[in-house]
């Protein structure tokens, strides 16, 4: 895992955060993006290890027993969950590994990754701002926009969580801002590097 680097995204739905990703994309070297592992069946034009990692049921539960979720839950029968096994595989092969995750999700990959984790909330400027976004990309009824300004409204009181936060407001300054967070991860020096250089320097 030395190599490697791990980049939380949090941040309102409707923030841009996918879209700041795609942007930064070739200028952020290598990166796995973690996607959730689910047993439930691909959909039409689903790509196991785009949208989800498609597993069976029986593979699921044993990764479970050997603890390798770091959380997951049931949904209409099906399990859905985040594994770190491709985040580990990642980490080993030098990749910055991205998460676009809720508040809570970055609570519980700063406490099973530890220190080689930065993080970044990615929010537009006003709630406002994030109500007419959220109208005019016209794929939420009323009622759900009206449940994803709440949870913003919750969100934003962690702000104070997190490393960096970037206010989307102009897509191309946002995104110049990530580049730097994103090269800022892979150069974050860990605790275990850190002893090591300590004790390199007192032997000499």
């Amino acid at each position: 895992m030395s190599n490697g680097a791990i980049l939380v995204l949090a941040g309102p739905s409707g923030a841009g955060k996918s879209t700041i990703i795609n942007e930064a994309s070739s200028e952020i070297g290598e990166f796995y993006f973690s996607v959730s592992t689910t047993t439930r069946a691909p959909r039409e034009g689903e790509i196991d290890g785009v949208h989800y990692n498609f597993v069976s049921k029986e593979e699921f539960e044993q990764d479970i027993k050997e603890g390798n979720f770091l959380e997951y839950a049931t949904v209409h029968g099906n399990y859905y969950g985040t594994s770190l096994k491709p985040v580990i595989k990642a980490l080993n092969e030098g990749k910055l590994v991205i998460f676009d995750i809720d508040v809570q999700g970055h609570r519980l990959v700063r406490d099973a990754m530890g220190d080689v984790v930065v993080s970044a909330f990615i929010t537009p400027p006003t709630l406002k701002e994030l109500e007419t976004r959220l109208k005019n990309r016209c794929s939420d009824s009323p009622e759900v926009i009206k449940q994803r300004l709440k949870n913003a409204k919750e969100e934003i009181q962690a702000i104070s969580e997190f490393d960096f936060v970037i206010i989307n407001d102009d897509v191309q300054k946002a995104t110049a801002e990530f580049i730097s967070i994103a090269k800022a991860a892979r150069n974050k020096i860990g605790l275990q590097k850190r002893k090591e250089l300590i004790r390199k320097w007192l032997e000499e």
